[in-house]
């Protein structure tokens, strides 16, 4: 028994209500939905959030949504594993109870069914207590360091930084986009990457993650020029 839980949280700052925004003229959480609902890899789908207008959007496009979120997940200091095990809490006091729990945010819209069932096979494969979604950065973080207030390069690069960008060691970085861990593991440890861990490498542009108005617009431009079939 698989359960998907999309985080739905209505209290955005970067963007105001994102996770309903139109993108393409669905709202953006529908991704997300309708991803989960394509791979055929659960047998519950829900969103977990703290708004009755997100809860009914929810329903509507056709994922479940059996209680709101509490308001103590619902603060901006709130991790999104909190609220995971709040939902499987909950299950369980309903008489549910999941094998795996993937936590599916709806601020990657780009990520696809083959994503998920992929990120499940590789499961399978590596017999493994988690799969975690990553992507390769932007830019290396070679090419990063701090400044203090001075302003001072010196010594900003490393002498590895400095060589030619193909030489440079391949990084790669969470995207958010997908994460499947068995559920006696969420709810008995705290570092998800501490045992039995792989990664599911995906592309760049199905990692684009959502947070402010331009990475809003990335998205759009990337659907409209690769003709993205909702």
């Amino acid at each position: 028994m698989n359960i998907a839980v999309i985080t739905a949280r209505s209290g955005s700052k970067g963007l105001k209500d994102k996770n309903i925004k139109p993108l393409m003229g669905l709202p953006l959480m529908g991704y997300t939905i309708k991803a989960a609902m394509e791979s055929h890899c659960f047998d519950e789908i829900m969103v977990s959030t703290d708004s009755p207008k997100y809860a009914e959007i929810a329903k509507e496009l056709g994922a479940k949504v059996p209680f709101l979120r509490s308001a103590e997940n619902s603060a901006d200091n709130a991790s999104s594993w909190d609220t995971v095990r709040e939902v499987l809490i909950a299950y369980k006091d309903m008489g549910q109870t999941f094998d795996t729990v993937t936590l599916l945010q709806p601020t990657s819209p780009l990520r696809t069914a083959q994503n998920i069932i992929d990120g499940y096979a590789l499961m399978k494969q590596k017999k493994a207590n988690a799969i975690i979604a990553v992507c390769e950065p932007e830019h290396s973080p070679l090419l990063c360091n701090t400044l203090d207030d001075s302003l001072c390069m010196d010594g900003f690069l490393s002498k590895a930084a400095q060589g030619r960008r193909q030489e440079h060691q391949k990084y790669y970085r969470v995207s958010g986009a997908l994460y499947i861990i068995k559920t006696d593991i969420i709810m008995s440890k705290e570092d998800i990457y501490s045992e039995n861990t792989y990664a599911l490498i995906m592309d760049k542009r199905q990692s684009v993650d959502i947070d402010d108005e331009m990475d809003f617009a990335i998205a759009e431009a990337l659907m409209s020029s690769h003709n993205f079939v909702k």
